[in-house]
């Protein structure tokens, strides 16, 4: 092993160690992930104003990383709040990074001992990956604390890694998120196309890929920072930038003024989009949102299907997009059948993949992946034929017992065809003795089919539940137990979406 990798892991263990010493005193991840990156941040701005790079930081003198290393105690203390309030005043990523930031590291010592632990190394000379790892580790450590809530910005690198090596992004192209949490799929897709078996990038092309290749939005302004640290430590944008590639507006307000090559997402789960206001008694309400956009098909207050015409709208002719979106955008009548038409019609949606329950942080949730293809305006529907994977019917994963990998998408992707998706093999066949007969996970519907079907539902499954059939072989206990529970709040959700909708036609 050498020294280099030897140093990386007894870093990542004194990084591990230090966030259990917190959890004593209360610090969760999130938070413990917070003071890391600020700390981090300034870290690194101290090492690049040094030789060998002598670049001028926007950090004030008064804040700089040494003003931190030569405090104690509660001087330290006063400082280091007295400094998050002021670099949150500075434009550009600087700014972004300590928007809204608090010190959550009530003892002056401890804070004395992370700052110490931050110091001891060089952070700039660290490979790209081995700072990323610790970072992503930290992230997943996060969303696993449900009480956090951080789940709901976390999907799964498996299911990420899978999206990028279908669509198979290109070097000088354009990648979207208008929902981009943590940042997952920016680095996948940087992964993707720095590795050497994929491309061999130039200099021009590296250039593009550091500055110009990723935009995101991030509503949250906690999640956003984490994104902003986590594209910085993967080598993404500048520290001294005024460029911030991620945005802090809500994407659904106003179109794109951009169209983009490829639009990767996974937009928030809930239904409703709605903004919290306080009313004269000084009480929290909710009140729902609809966008009024002219290049809508439809107006709703239903988040998804804002956000397929968003991303519709956000894609070039050419584009690709790969979105995670929950069953109810594939079977909802009124506004949901008219998205699912239009879809159909002015791109070309030709694959859907059918997610299992027990892969996502956010309990309840029945997910798919859509594929689409971004077309030019034309009088004939663009999409001839939609080709879907169950990977759902008789799939069992639990975050910790069987957690989602890469591997249980292999064949998914193999079915895809990500060199050449016109030339797709079913898989499923009426004939027993054909392929994988009716057992076959990959089978194509065509467009006519589909429109037949009532309220051109893409909701579709073919294959039997053995559960249903054969008591003998039923999933372990605990399995059988979340699967109960993850169809409990799943109807939850689904009545939670009848009583609004019956309370809006009441008024």
């Amino acid at each position: 092993m050498s020294n280099n990798t030897t140093s990386t892991s007894s870093i990542v263990s004194k990084v591990w160690a230090f966030c259990n010493t917190l959890r004593d005193d209360g610090v969760g991840y999130g938070d413990y992930l917070e003071q890391l990156t600020y700390l981090l941040f300034l870290k690194m701005a101290d090492e690049y104003n040094k030789p060998p790079y002598n670049r001028t930081m926007p950090i004030p003198a008064a804040y700089s990383w040494e003003t931190l290393t030569n405090k104690s105690g509660d001087a330290l203390e006063v400082h280091y709040n007295n400094l998050l309030r002021e670099l949150a005043k500075e434009k550009g990523i600087l700014g972004q990074i300590f928007t809204k930031s608090q010190n959550k590291i009530t003892d002056p010592a401890k804070l004395y001992k992370l700052i110490a632990l931050i110091n001891a190394e060089q952070w700039v000379l660290m490979g790209v990956k081995d700072k990323g790892d610790i970072y992503e580790g930290l992230l997943e450590k996060n969303a696993e604390d449900t009480k956090s809530g951080a789940g709901q910005y976390f999907t799964p690198r498996a299911l990420i890694k899978c999206m990028v090596e279908c669509l198979r992004p290109e070097p000088m192209k354009t990648i979207a998120d208008p929902a981009c949490g943590t940042g997952g799929f920016f680095l996948a897709s940087y992964d993707f196309i720095t590795d050497e078996n994929n491309y061999t990038l130039d200099q021009e092309q590296k250039k593009f890929l550091k500055y110009d290749t990723f935009f995101g939005n991030e509503i949250v302004a906690g999640t956003r920072r984490l994104a902003l640290m986590n594209l910085f430590l993967h080598n993404i944008g500048d520290i001294d930038s005024d460029h911030v590639m991620i945005s802090p507006n809500d994407s659904l307000i106003a179109a794109s003024e951009t169209r983009y090559d490829y639009v990767l997402a996974n937009p928030p789960f809930g239904k409703k989009s709605s903004m919290t206001f306080t009313n004269e008694e000084g009480e929290q309400e909710k009140e729902e949102l609809t966008y009024n956009r002219q290049d809508f098909w439809v107006t709703t207050s239903n988040k998804q299907l804002n956000f397929v015409q968003h991303i519709k709208s956000m894609l070039k002719t050419t584009g690709l997009a790969a979105v995670v979106l929950p069953d109810n955008v594939l079977f909802e009548g009124g506004a949901g059948e008219t998205v699912r038409k239009k879809l159909l019609e002015t791109t070309d949606l030709h694959t859907i993949l059918r997610l299992p329950t027990g892969i996502f942080y956010a309990n309840g949730v029945k997910a798919n992946v859509l594929f689409w293809d971004g077309k030019p305006s034309s009088k004939d529907p663009w999409t001839k034929e939609v080709w879907i994977y169950d990977y759902r019917t008789n799939i069992h994963h639990t975050l910790k017992k069987n957690p989602l990998k890469l591997d249980d998408l292999k064949d998914f992707i193999e079915c895809y065809n990500p060199t050449n998706r016109h030339k797709r093999k079913e898989t499923f066949s009426e004939d027993p003795s054909t392929g994988s007969g009716p057992e076959g996970r990959w089978r194509k519907f065509t467009y006519d089919e589909i429109i037949a079907r009532d309220k051109t539902s893409l909701d579709i499954t073919w294959l039997k539940d053995k559960s249903l059939a054969d008591l003998d072989n039923l999933p372990d206990p605990d399995v059988l137990a979340l699967d109960i529970v993850e169809n409990l709040e799943a109807g939850l959700e689904s009545f939670k979406a009848i009583i609004a909708a019956l309370n809006v036609k009441d008024n």
